[in-house]
């Protein structure tokens, strides 16, 4: 019985845990951990709410273009440096905040700065954007989802993980999937960074050029609709069909880049079995 009182009284004595300098320390270092997480899916997030909430992305349209022209010409006449990087610093933004209208873009680059030249700066701008939304998708929503997925999910990933270049470069060369859900993909599915960046930049030239290619032809479909209906340009009436522009054969070679992409995973896999 005395034994068992003086356990109590020591059991009264010892001190809380976790209640000194030490937990404090652990719960401010815990704070700072989820506030470096979820800092920069938070600041994203509110920069996607701020431009579409302004109408940024309503600006990105054919017709806007084609009125312009000759001002936006104009001004690449005279600082061809800065326009290319005032351009590119457009494109990488609107492609880390997922406006739609990618595509009108690099017609756009392809129409000022012809399609070698537009080329080039849609894709280094393209793949800038494209990092900046991967790294923000890993560091806020990668280890979250990695440690939630279930069972099939982590297989997924795993076998995502082993031929994560070929998958990913058949992701871009194909236009199946939405341009910023191939962006995330790859970051929930813990892909090496440099991996991502050289299939992306590789994967998007085809299509890219193609479209800048496209643009650089622009002035001629505007003559021709100028023929037809006096003043459409200046009125931004002019009526012209980008998705008429994108023929089945370009798809088709597309497609056929992509699955040519896969060749080595097949290949692999036949070398297994």
């Amino acid at each position: 019985m005395e034994k068992w009182m003086l356990g109590e009284e020591a059991n009264r004595m010892t001190p809380p845990k976790d209640t000194g300098p030490t937990g404090g320390k652990t719960q401010a270092r815990t704070g700072a951990a989820r506030l470096k997480t979820w800092l920069p899916l938070t600041v994203l997030a509110a920069l996607m709410v701020i431009g579409f909430a302004l109408g940024l992305h309503k600006q990105l349209t054919l017709s806007n273009l084609i009125m312009e022209r000759q001002e936006l010409a104009g001004y690449v006449d005279r600082n061809l440096a800065l326009a290319v990087l005032v351009y590119m610093s457009v494109y990488t933004l609107a492609v880390a905040l997922s406006f739609p209208g990618a595509s009108l873009l690099t017609i756009a680059g392809g129409f000022l700065f012809g399609w070698i030249l537009g080329g080039f700066a849609t894709v280094l701008g393209a793949t800038i954007g494209a990092c900046a939304v991967f790294l923000v998708a890993r560091s806020s929503l990668g280890e979250v989802l990695t440690h939630r997925a279930g069972p099939f999910l982590a297989r997924l990933a795993e076998g995502f993980r082993k031929d994560a270049f070929h998958y990913l470069l058949f992701l871009r060369l194909t236009p199946v999937f939405p341009f910023w859900l191939v962006n995330i993909a790859p970051a929930i599915f813990a892909m090496p960074f440099s991996s991502y960046t050289l299939a992306t930049f590789i994967g998007i030239i085809p299509g890219t050029f193609a479209f800048t290619f496209i643009g650089s032809g622009l002035d001629s479909v505007i003559a021709a609709q100028e023929a037809a209906n006096p003043g459409c340009a200046a009125s931004g009436t002019c009526q012209i069909d980008v998705a008429a522009l994108v023929t089945p054969q370009l798809l088709a070679a597309f497609f056929a880049l992509g699955v040519a992409s896969l060749i080595p995973v097949i290949l692999k896999k036949f070398r297994n079995r």
